[in-house]
């Protein structure tokens, strides 16, 4: 069994293969209930996870160039020199 302390303001980290086996990650809804002599936790809600990769996790606020767009375009009609 893991232990782990409390700080100040009543915070315990929850160890990492314990979350990594519940699905809990930032976001996440977790229930507490006091069961006799000791406290019950249940995760309610966990959010989307993410991919490993991190691809797509980063919003552009440019338009997207069009699949068809060709740079060589850009060169026509400028002069040489």
């Amino acid at each position: 069994m893991k232990s782990t302390s409390v700080t100040s303001k009543g915070q315990v980290t929850i160890p990492k293969p314990l979350r990594q086996k519940l699905g809990i990650r930032k976001g996440s809804k977790i229930a507490f209930r006091l069961a006799g002599d000791h406290i019950e936790m249940t995760v309610q809600r966990s959010p989307a996870p993410t991919g490993d990769t991190g691809f797509g996790m980063l919003k552009s606020r440019k338009l997207a160039v069009p699949a068809d767009f060709d740079p060589a375009s850009l060169m026509k009609g400028r002069r040489d020199g």
